[in-house]
């Protein structure tokens, strides 16, 4: 989304792909969340804030097209963070649940 909304559906400056270099970041954890890493998550959920952080100011800085895209990156920055720390959340009460059924040794 955020390619498309820099270079094509409302960019800044018609022809600049300065601002889309931001997607950048977003491709780093793929790896890691494709590996399910405890650890990608957790710091995807903190690194997501930056985001959310861009599409609140733009979303009320900008005209009415890129606004309503700065929105919906605020919006999807919230399921992410949520999808991640439910996704935490879960797989520590796995973890736990394992390891009480564990035999003691």
């Amino acid at each position: 989304m955020s390619l498309a909304w820099e270079l094509v559906l409302a960019p800044l400056r018609p022809g600049s792909v300065v601002l889309a270099l931001k997607a950048l970041p977003l491709c780093i954890p793929l790896i890691g969340l494709l590996k399910n890493r405890m650890y990608t998550y957790r710091w995807v959920s903190l690194m997501v804030w930056l985001y959310f952080t861009e599409g609140v100011v733009r979303a009320y800085s900008d005209a009415a097209p890129s606004r309503w895209y700065a929105l919906a990156e605020a919006l999807l920055c919230v399921a992410l963070f949520t999808a991640c720390a439910l996704h935490v959340r879960l797989r520590f009460q796995h973890a736990k649940a394992a390891a009480a059924a564990a035999p003691a040794i």
